[in-house]
């Protein structure tokens, strides 16, 4: 079964950090861009970061520039987002996604609170 799976969510406190693995299975994630989105009620998903398969490039949105970066570990078949300095406004449930396949995972709910 092809499918990615999020973990690493949780509550966090402002300036606090977190990381959030996308984990593959059925699927060689080296092979394809990966994305990070996330969403919050009543709001649009927002990419917040992707890693192109070409040379590795990042892009990020805006919001999270300097804060957040992504990263691939091929032996674990997995992708990782780690997130520094964060504030209330990072919470949101995170889904890792792969786009030209339409494959999403379940999501990981981040908290940023005090």
């Amino acid at each position: 079964q092809v499918q990615l799976v999020e973990s690493g969510g949780g509550l966090v406190q402002p300036g606090g950090s977190l990381r959030l693995s996308c984990a593959g299975s059925g699927l060689t994630l080296w092979n394809y861009r990966v994305n990070w989105h996330r969403q919050t009620p009543g709001k649009e998903r927002e990419l917040v970061a992707s890693l192109t398969l070409i040379g590795g490039r990042t892009n990020y949105a805006d919001s999270v520039k300097g804060r957040f970066t992504i990263s691939r570990d091929n032996a674990k078949n997995t992708v990782y987002l780690q997130m520094t300095n964060l504030k209330p406004e990072d919470t949101a449930v995170y889904y890792c996604n792969v786009g030209v396949l339409e494959l999403w995972g379940q999501g990981t709910l981040v908290t940023v609170s005090s």
